[in-house]
Protein backbone atom coordinates (compact mmCIF):
# COMPACT_ATOMS: atom_id res chain seq x y z
CA UNK A 1 0.00 0.00 0.00
CA UNK A 2 2.87 2.33 0.89
CA UNK A 3 4.51 1.62 -2.47
CA UNK A 4 1.23 2.41 -4.20
CA UNK A 5 1.02 5.85 -2.54
CA UNK A 6 4.64 6.55 -3.46
CA UNK A 7 3.93 5.58 -7.06
CA UNK A 8 0.81 7.76 -7.17
CA UNK A 9 2.71 10.72 -5.74
CA UNK A 10 5.45 10.19 -8.34
CA UNK A 11 2.90 10.14 -11.16
CA UNK A 12 1.23 13.32 -9.83
CA UNK A 13 4.58 15.10 -9.59
CA UNK A 14 5.54 14.11 -13.12
CA UNK A 15 2.11 15.21 -14.38
CA UNK A 16 2.31 18.60 -12.71
CA UNK A 17 5.84 19.07 -14.04
CA UNK A 18 4.62 18.23 -17.51
CA UNK A 19 1.78 20.73 -17.22
CA UNK A 20 4.15 23.43 -15.98
CA UNK A 21 6.65 22.77 -18.75
CA UNK A 22 3.91 22.66 -21.34
CA UNK A 23 2.41 25.89 -20.01
CA UNK A 24 5.78 27.62 -20.12
CA UNK A 25 6.38 26.38 -23.64
CA UNK A 26 3.07 27.80 -24.82
CA UNK A 27 3.24 31.10 -22.90
CA UNK A 28 3.07 33.13 -26.12
CA UNK A 29 -0.49 33.59 -27.29
CA UNK A 30 -1.68 33.45 -30.86
CA UNK A 31 -2.01 36.69 -32.87
CA UNK A 32 -5.79 36.38 -32.73
CA UNK A 33 -5.74 36.00 -28.93
CA UNK A 34 -3.46 39.02 -28.59
CA UNK A 35 -5.84 40.95 -30.86
CA UNK A 36 -8.77 40.05 -28.59
CA UNK A 37 -6.98 41.03 -25.37
CA UNK A 38 -5.64 44.28 -26.83
CA UNK A 39 -9.10 45.22 -28.04
CA UNK A 40 -10.64 44.26 -24.71
CA UNK A 41 -8.14 46.46 -22.90
CA UNK A 42 -9.14 49.50 -24.95
CA UNK A 43 -12.85 48.86 -24.42
CA UNK A 44 -12.71 48.04 -20.71
CA UNK A 45 -10.32 50.85 -19.83
CA UNK A 46 -12.31 53.14 -22.12
CA UNK A 47 -15.56 52.69 -20.25
CA UNK A 48 -13.69 53.32 -16.98
CA UNK A 49 -12.55 56.64 -18.45
CA UNK A 50 -16.10 57.32 -19.60
CA UNK A 51 -17.17 56.84 -15.95
CA UNK A 52 -14.90 59.78 -15.10
CA UNK A 53 -17.49 61.98 -16.78
CA UNK A 54 -19.81 61.07 -13.91
CA UNK A 55 -17.01 61.83 -11.47
CA UNK A 56 -16.45 65.30 -12.91
CA UNK A 57 -20.20 65.96 -12.87
CA UNK A 58 -20.60 64.94 -9.23
CA UNK A 59 -17.46 66.76 -8.10
CA UNK A 60 -18.59 69.98 -9.75
CA UNK A 61 -22.20 69.57 -8.62
CA UNK A 62 -20.96 69.29 -5.05
CA UNK A 63 -18.58 72.25 -5.18
CA UNK A 64 -20.95 74.81 -6.71
CA UNK A 65 -23.71 76.56 -4.78
CA UNK A 66 -27.09 74.84 -4.75
CA UNK A 67 -28.62 77.37 -7.17
CA UNK A 68 -26.20 76.28 -9.92
CA UNK A 69 -26.20 72.50 -9.46
CA UNK A 70 -28.58 71.52 -12.28
CA UNK A 71 -26.61 73.79 -14.61
CA UNK A 72 -23.36 71.93 -13.86
CA UNK A 73 -24.97 68.55 -14.43
CA UNK A 74 -26.49 69.79 -17.70
CA UNK A 75 -23.14 71.11 -18.92
CA UNK A 76 -21.37 67.86 -18.16
CA UNK A 77 -23.74 65.51 -19.93
CA UNK A 78 -23.96 67.89 -22.90
CA UNK A 79 -20.19 68.29 -23.23
CA UNK A 80 -19.63 64.53 -23.14
CA UNK A 81 -22.11 64.04 -25.97
CA UNK A 82 -20.72 66.93 -28.02
CA UNK A 83 -17.12 65.77 -27.55
CA UNK A 84 -17.99 62.33 -28.85
CA UNK A 85 -19.69 63.66 -31.97
CA UNK A 86 -17.10 66.27 -32.98
CA UNK A 87 -14.23 63.89 -32.26
CA UNK A 88 -15.83 61.48 -34.74
CA UNK A 89 -16.58 64.20 -37.30
CA UNK A 90 -13.15 65.80 -37.34
CA UNK A 91 -11.09 65.39 -34.15
CA UNK A 92 -9.68 61.87 -34.40
CA UNK A 93 -8.31 62.29 -37.91
CA UNK A 94 -6.84 65.70 -37.06
CA UNK A 95 -4.98 63.94 -34.28
CA UNK A 96 -3.92 60.68 -35.91
CA UNK A 97 -4.39 60.56 -39.67
CA UNK A 98 -1.34 61.52 -41.73
CA UNK A 99 0.51 63.59 -39.14
CA UNK A 100 3.87 61.99 -40.04
CA UNK A 101 6.13 64.18 -37.95
CA UNK A 102 4.18 67.34 -38.71
CA UNK A 103 1.80 69.67 -36.92
CA UNK A 104 -1.68 68.46 -37.86
CA UNK A 105 -3.51 65.48 -39.31
CA UNK A 106 -6.04 65.31 -42.12
CA UNK A 107 -9.57 66.42 -41.11
CA UNK A 108 -12.59 64.30 -41.86
CA UNK A 109 -14.93 61.78 -40.21
CA UNK A 110 -13.29 58.74 -38.66
CA UNK A 111 -13.90 55.45 -40.42
CA UNK A 112 -12.53 51.91 -40.10
CA UNK A 113 -11.68 52.29 -43.79
CA UNK A 114 -9.16 55.07 -43.10
CA UNK A 115 -5.69 54.52 -44.62
CA UNK A 116 -4.17 53.79 -41.20
CA UNK A 117 -6.49 50.81 -40.77
CA UNK A 118 -6.38 47.52 -42.67
CA UNK A 119 -9.32 46.21 -44.65
CA UNK A 120 -10.04 43.75 -41.85
CA UNK A 121 -10.54 46.57 -39.34
CA UNK A 122 -7.20 46.05 -37.59
CA UNK A 123 -4.99 48.92 -36.51
CA UNK A 124 -1.26 48.46 -35.98
CA UNK A 125 0.61 50.28 -33.23
CA UNK A 126 4.22 49.09 -33.12
CA UNK A 127 3.83 45.35 -32.52
CA UNK A 128 0.30 45.60 -31.11
CA UNK A 129 -2.80 44.95 -33.18
CA UNK A 130 -6.34 45.69 -32.08
CA UNK A 131 -9.76 46.57 -33.44
CA UNK A 132 -9.68 50.05 -34.94
CA UNK A 133 -13.00 50.94 -33.35
CA UNK A 134 -11.73 50.13 -29.86
CA UNK A 135 -8.89 52.62 -30.34
CA UNK A 136 -11.30 55.32 -31.52
CA UNK A 137 -13.50 54.75 -28.46
CA UNK A 138 -10.57 54.91 -26.04
CA UNK A 139 -9.23 58.12 -27.56
CA UNK A 140 -12.70 59.70 -27.64
CA UNK A 141 -13.35 59.36 -23.91
CA UNK A 142 -10.07 61.17 -23.21
CA UNK A 143 -11.10 64.30 -25.07
CA UNK A 144 -14.25 64.71 -22.99
CA UNK A 145 -12.11 64.96 -19.85
CA UNK A 146 -10.47 68.14 -21.14
CA UNK A 147 -13.88 69.77 -21.55
CA UNK A 148 -14.94 68.77 -18.05
CA UNK A 149 -11.90 70.51 -16.58
CA UNK A 150 -12.99 73.81 -18.14
CA UNK A 151 -16.56 73.33 -16.95
CA UNK A 152 -15.57 73.32 -13.29
CA UNK A 153 -13.38 76.42 -13.45
CA UNK A 154 -15.90 78.72 -15.17
CA UNK A 155 -18.92 77.44 -13.26
CA UNK A 156 -21.68 79.73 -11.97
CA UNK A 157 -21.12 82.62 -14.40
CA UNK A 158 -21.13 81.34 -17.99
CA UNK A 159 -24.10 80.94 -20.30
CA UNK A 160 -24.71 77.34 -21.20
CA UNK A 161 -24.69 77.66 -25.00
CA UNK A 162 -21.64 79.93 -24.95
CA UNK A 163 -19.82 77.25 -23.00
CA UNK A 164 -20.96 74.47 -25.33
CA UNK A 165 -19.77 76.39 -28.38
CA UNK A 166 -16.35 76.59 -26.75
CA UNK A 167 -16.48 72.83 -26.10
CA UNK A 168 -17.06 72.19 -29.82
CA UNK A 169 -13.89 74.06 -30.75
CA UNK A 170 -11.81 72.67 -27.87
CA UNK A 171 -12.66 69.01 -28.42
CA UNK A 172 -12.92 69.11 -32.21
CA UNK A 173 -9.93 71.29 -33.09
CA UNK A 174 -7.70 72.59 -30.28
CA UNK A 175 -7.24 69.33 -28.38
CA UNK A 176 -6.68 67.14 -31.47
CA UNK A 177 -4.12 69.48 -33.03
CA UNK A 178 -1.86 69.59 -29.98
CA UNK A 179 -2.46 65.88 -29.37
CA UNK A 180 -1.18 65.11 -32.87
CA UNK A 181 2.19 66.59 -31.96
CA UNK A 182 2.94 63.69 -29.60
CA UNK A 183 0.41 60.87 -29.66
CA UNK A 184 -0.24 61.30 -33.38
CA UNK A 185 3.44 60.94 -34.25
CA UNK A 186 4.03 64.65 -34.81
CA UNK A 187 6.99 66.95 -34.29
CA UNK A 188 7.11 66.71 -30.48
CA UNK A 189 7.10 62.93 -30.67
CA UNK A 190 10.03 63.04 -33.07
CA UNK A 191 11.92 65.25 -30.62
CA UNK A 192 11.38 62.76 -27.78
CA UNK A 193 8.69 64.48 -25.69
CA UNK A 194 7.16 61.92 -23.30
CA UNK A 195 3.68 62.01 -21.80
CA UNK A 196 2.47 58.47 -21.15
CA UNK A 197 -1.21 59.14 -20.38
CA UNK A 198 -1.67 62.88 -20.68
CA UNK A 199 -0.50 65.10 -17.80
CA UNK A 200 0.12 67.74 -20.47
CA UNK A 201 -1.78 66.45 -23.50
CA UNK A 202 -5.09 66.11 -21.61
CA UNK A 203 -4.92 67.73 -18.19
CA UNK A 204 -2.78 70.79 -18.84
CA UNK A 205 -4.77 71.40 -22.02
CA UNK A 206 -7.95 71.56 -19.97
CA UNK A 207 -6.15 73.74 -17.43
CA UNK A 208 -4.85 76.24 -20.01
CA UNK A 209 -8.28 76.49 -21.64
CA UNK A 210 -9.84 76.97 -18.20
CA UNK A 211 -7.34 79.67 -17.27
CA UNK A 212 -8.10 81.59 -20.47
CA UNK A 213 -11.82 81.32 -19.76
CA UNK A 214 -11.49 82.41 -16.13
CA UNK A 215 -9.53 85.52 -17.12
CA UNK A 216 -11.78 86.55 -20.01
CA UNK A 217 -15.11 85.75 -18.34
CA UNK A 218 -14.06 87.23 -15.01
CA UNK A 219 -14.92 86.29 -11.46
CA UNK A 220 -18.32 85.58 -9.97
CA UNK A 221 -20.18 88.57 -8.61
CA UNK A 222 -19.01 89.33 -5.10
CA UNK A 223 -16.07 86.92 -5.11
CA UNK A 224 -13.42 89.65 -4.84
CA UNK A 225 -14.04 92.97 -3.12
CA UNK A 226 -12.50 96.27 -4.13
CA UNK A 227 -10.14 96.21 -1.13
CA UNK A 228 -8.75 92.80 -2.16
CA UNK A 229 -10.70 90.60 0.22
CA UNK A 230 -11.86 87.16 -0.96
CA UNK A 231 -15.44 86.17 -0.18
CA UNK A 232 -15.80 82.43 0.46
CA UNK A 233 -18.48 80.77 -1.68
CA UNK A 234 -18.57 77.20 -0.36
CA UNK A 235 -20.06 74.33 -2.32
CA UNK A 236 -23.49 73.02 -1.43
CA UNK A 237 -22.83 69.29 -1.18
CA UNK A 238 -19.46 68.04 -0.02
CA UNK A 239 -20.57 64.38 0.22
CA UNK A 240 -21.43 64.58 -3.48
CA UNK A 241 -18.03 66.12 -4.23
CA UNK A 242 -16.38 63.30 -2.27
CA UNK A 243 -18.29 60.71 -4.29
CA UNK A 244 -17.19 62.43 -7.48
CA UNK A 245 -13.56 62.28 -6.38
CA UNK A 246 -13.74 58.55 -5.67
CA UNK A 247 -15.37 57.97 -9.07
CA UNK A 248 -12.56 59.91 -10.74
CA UNK A 249 -9.97 57.96 -8.75
CA UNK A 250 -11.48 54.69 -9.96
CA UNK A 251 -11.75 55.90 -13.54
CA UNK A 252 -8.09 56.91 -13.49
CA UNK A 253 -7.08 53.24 -13.50
CA UNK A 254 -8.59 53.11 -16.98
CA UNK A 255 -7.03 56.43 -17.94
CA UNK A 256 -3.50 55.32 -17.06
CA UNK A 257 -3.79 51.55 -17.36
CA UNK A 258 -5.34 51.65 -20.81
CA UNK A 259 -2.54 53.92 -22.00
CA UNK A 260 -0.28 50.88 -22.04
CA UNK A 261 -2.14 50.41 -25.37
CA UNK A 262 -1.92 46.64 -25.19
CA UNK A 263 -2.80 43.65 -23.02
CA UNK A 264 -1.84 40.86 -25.40
CA UNK A 265 1.22 39.58 -23.53
CA UNK A 266 2.38 38.75 -20.04
CA UNK A 267 4.67 41.78 -20.14
CA UNK A 268 1.69 44.04 -20.85
CA UNK A 269 -0.27 42.52 -17.97
CA UNK A 270 2.65 43.11 -15.60
CA UNK A 271 2.99 46.69 -16.85
CA UNK A 272 -0.71 47.43 -16.32
CA UNK A 273 -0.49 46.03 -12.80
CA UNK A 274 2.43 48.36 -12.03
CA UNK A 275 0.54 51.29 -13.52
CA UNK A 276 -2.46 50.59 -11.28
CA UNK A 277 -0.23 50.46 -8.20
CA UNK A 278 1.58 53.70 -9.01
CA UNK A 279 -1.65 55.47 -9.94
CA UNK A 280 -3.18 54.53 -6.60
CA UNK A 281 -0.07 55.48 -4.64
CA UNK A 282 0.25 58.80 -6.45
CA UNK A 283 -3.29 59.72 -5.44
CA UNK A 284 -2.72 58.55 -1.88
CA UNK A 285 0.44 60.64 -1.63
CA UNK A 286 -1.50 63.68 -2.85
CA UNK A 287 -4.20 63.25 -0.22
CA UNK A 288 -1.82 62.82 2.71
CA UNK A 289 0.42 65.70 1.67
CA UNK A 290 -2.53 68.06 1.18
CA UNK A 291 -3.99 67.14 4.57
CA UNK A 292 -0.69 67.58 6.42
CA UNK A 293 0.22 70.87 4.74
CA UNK A 294 -3.24 72.34 5.23
CA UNK A 295 -3.12 71.34 8.90
CA UNK A 296 0.31 72.93 9.30
CA UNK A 297 -0.75 76.18 7.61
CA UNK A 298 -4.33 76.64 8.77
CA UNK A 299 -4.78 74.20 11.69
CA UNK A 300 -7.73 72.64 9.86
CA UNK A 301 -8.41 69.50 7.87
CA UNK A 302 -10.01 70.98 4.75
CA UNK A 303 -12.01 68.30 2.89
CA UNK A 304 -11.91 70.18 -0.40
CA UNK A 305 -8.11 70.34 -0.22
CA UNK A 306 -7.97 66.60 0.50
CA UNK A 307 -10.18 65.89 -2.52
CA UNK A 308 -8.15 68.09 -4.81
CA UNK A 309 -4.97 66.66 -3.30
CA UNK A 310 -6.06 63.23 -4.55
CA UNK A 311 -6.75 64.62 -8.01
CA UNK A 312 -3.48 66.58 -8.04
CA UNK A 313 -1.59 63.39 -7.22
CA UNK A 314 -3.41 61.54 -9.97
CA UNK A 315 -2.64 64.22 -12.56
CA UNK A 316 1.01 64.32 -11.50
CA UNK A 317 1.56 60.56 -11.89
CA UNK A 318 -0.25 60.42 -15.24
CA UNK A 319 2.72 61.53 -17.37
CA UNK A 320 4.71 58.46 -16.29
CA UNK A 321 2.77 55.90 -14.24
CA UNK A 322 4.81 52.86 -15.33
CA UNK A 323 8.48 53.58 -14.71
CA UNK A 324 8.60 54.94 -11.12
CA UNK A 325 9.21 52.69 -8.13
CA UNK A 326 6.25 52.79 -5.71
CA UNK A 327 8.07 55.09 -3.30
CA UNK A 328 8.80 57.60 -6.05
CA UNK A 329 5.15 57.45 -7.19
CA UNK A 330 4.12 58.50 -3.66
CA UNK A 331 6.58 61.41 -3.74
CA UNK A 332 5.40 62.58 -7.17
CA UNK A 333 1.78 62.48 -6.01
CA UNK A 334 2.62 64.16 -2.69
CA UNK A 335 4.29 67.08 -4.44
CA UNK A 336 1.13 67.37 -6.53
CA UNK A 337 -0.90 67.61 -3.31
CA UNK A 338 1.42 70.31 -1.98
CA UNK A 339 1.13 72.29 -5.20
CA UNK A 340 -2.66 72.26 -4.94
CA UNK A 341 -2.61 73.70 -1.42
CA UNK A 342 -0.16 76.41 -2.49
CA UNK A 343 -1.79 77.28 -5.83
CA UNK A 344 -5.39 77.69 -4.65
CA UNK A 345 -4.72 80.82 -2.50
CA UNK A 346 -2.28 82.09 -5.12
CA UNK A 347 -5.10 82.21 -7.68
CA UNK A 348 -7.21 84.15 -5.17
CA UNK A 349 -4.39 86.68 -4.79
CA UNK A 350 -4.34 87.04 -8.58
CA UNK A 351 -8.15 87.43 -8.54
CA UNK A 352 -8.65 84.45 -10.81
CA UNK A 353 -11.88 82.72 -9.82
CA UNK A 354 -11.62 78.93 -10.16
CA UNK A 355 -14.74 77.45 -8.60
CA UNK A 356 -13.54 73.85 -8.17
CA UNK A 357 -9.75 74.29 -8.12
CA UNK A 358 -9.27 72.77 -11.56
CA UNK A 359 -6.39 75.05 -12.55
CA UNK A 360 -4.18 74.04 -9.61
CA UNK A 361 -5.09 70.38 -10.07
CA UNK A 362 -4.92 69.97 -13.83
CA UNK A 363 -2.62 72.76 -15.03
CA UNK A 364 -0.13 73.16 -12.20
CA UNK A 365 0.09 69.46 -11.36
CA UNK A 366 0.05 68.57 -15.06
CA UNK A 367 3.17 70.69 -15.56
CA UNK A 368 4.84 69.12 -12.51
CA UNK A 369 3.98 65.59 -13.62
CA UNK A 370 5.41 66.17 -17.09
CA UNK A 371 8.68 67.44 -15.62
CA UNK A 372 8.78 64.58 -13.10
CA UNK A 373 9.08 62.05 -15.95
CA UNK A 374 12.83 62.72 -15.97
CA UNK A 375 13.20 61.21 -12.49
CA UNK A 376 12.12 57.73 -13.58
CA UNK A 377 12.41 57.46 -17.36
CA UNK A 378 15.97 57.50 -18.68
CA UNK A 379 14.74 58.47 -22.15
CA UNK A 380 13.25 61.75 -20.90
CA UNK A 381 15.20 64.97 -21.43
CA UNK A 382 14.32 67.92 -19.24
CA UNK A 383 14.74 70.44 -22.06
CA UNK A 384 12.40 68.52 -24.36
CA UNK A 385 9.85 68.08 -21.57
CA UNK A 386 9.83 71.83 -20.90
CA UNK A 387 9.63 72.58 -24.62
CA UNK A 388 6.56 70.36 -24.89
CA UNK A 389 4.92 72.05 -21.90
CA UNK A 390 5.56 75.52 -23.32
CA UNK A 391 4.52 74.66 -26.87
CA UNK A 392 1.26 73.02 -25.84
CA UNK A 393 0.56 75.72 -23.25
CA UNK A 394 1.14 78.62 -25.65
CA UNK A 395 -0.97 77.09 -28.40
CA UNK A 396 -3.89 76.10 -26.19
CA UNK A 397 -3.94 79.34 -24.17
CA UNK A 398 -3.80 81.58 -27.25
CA UNK A 399 -6.29 79.53 -29.25
CA UNK A 400 -8.69 79.28 -26.30
CA UNK A 401 -8.42 83.01 -25.63
CA UNK A 402 -9.34 83.75 -29.24
CA UNK A 403 -12.38 81.49 -29.03
CA UNK A 404 -13.54 82.89 -25.67
CA UNK A 405 -13.12 86.47 -26.93
CA UNK A 406 -14.99 85.71 -30.15
CA UNK A 407 -17.89 84.28 -28.18
CA UNK A 408 -17.82 87.24 -25.77
CA UNK A 409 -17.95 89.76 -28.61
CA UNK A 410 -20.78 88.00 -30.45
CA UNK A 411 -23.34 86.18 -28.33
CA UNK A 412 -21.74 86.99 -24.97
CA UNK A 413 -20.40 84.63 -22.31
CA UNK A 414 -21.99 85.83 -19.08
CA UNK A 415 -25.60 85.83 -17.98
CA UNK A 416 -27.03 89.08 -16.66
CA UNK A 417 -26.23 90.14 -13.11
CA UNK A 418 -29.81 89.37 -12.13
CA UNK A 419 -29.62 85.85 -13.56
CA UNK A 420 -26.32 85.19 -11.82
CA UNK A 421 -27.77 86.24 -8.48
CA UNK A 422 -30.93 84.22 -9.11
CA UNK A 423 -28.90 81.17 -10.03
CA UNK A 424 -28.30 79.52 -13.38
CA UNK A 425 -30.53 76.56 -12.54
CA UNK A 426 -33.59 78.76 -12.86
CA UNK A 427 -32.20 81.31 -15.33
CA UNK A 428 -30.60 78.92 -17.84
CA UNK A 429 -32.23 75.55 -17.16
CA UNK A 430 -35.67 76.51 -15.90
CA UNK A 431 -35.44 74.03 -13.03
CA UNK A 432 -33.72 73.57 -9.69
CA UNK A 433 -31.62 70.74 -8.36
CA UNK A 434 -32.94 71.29 -4.83
CA UNK A 435 -36.42 72.81 -5.30
CA UNK A 436 -37.53 72.07 -1.74
CA UNK A 437 -34.96 74.54 -0.41
CA UNK A 438 -36.61 77.47 -2.18
CA UNK A 439 -40.17 76.87 -1.01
Amino acid sequence: MKKLWIYALFCLTVGLSTITISGAASAAVSPETAFIFNTLSFLMHGFLVMWMAAGFAMLEAGLVRSKNTAMQCSKNIALYAIAGIVYWVVGYNLMYNGVDGGWIGTPGPWSAADPAVTAEGFKANADNVYAAGSDWFFQMVFVAAAGSIVSGTVAERVKVFSFLIFVVVLTGIIYPIQGSWTWGGGWLSDMGFLDFAGSTIVHSVGGWAALAGAIIIGARKGKFSADGRVTPMPGANLPLATLGTFILWMGWFGFNGGSQLAMGSAADAVAISSIYINTNLGAAGGVVAAILLNQALYKKLDLTMALNGALGGLVAITAEPLAPAPGLAIVIGAIGGVLVVVAVPLLDKLKIDDVVGAIPVHLVCGIWGTIAVVFSNADAKIGIQILGILAVGAFVFVASSIVWLAIKLTIGVRPSDEDEVLGLDRAECGMEAYPEFSR
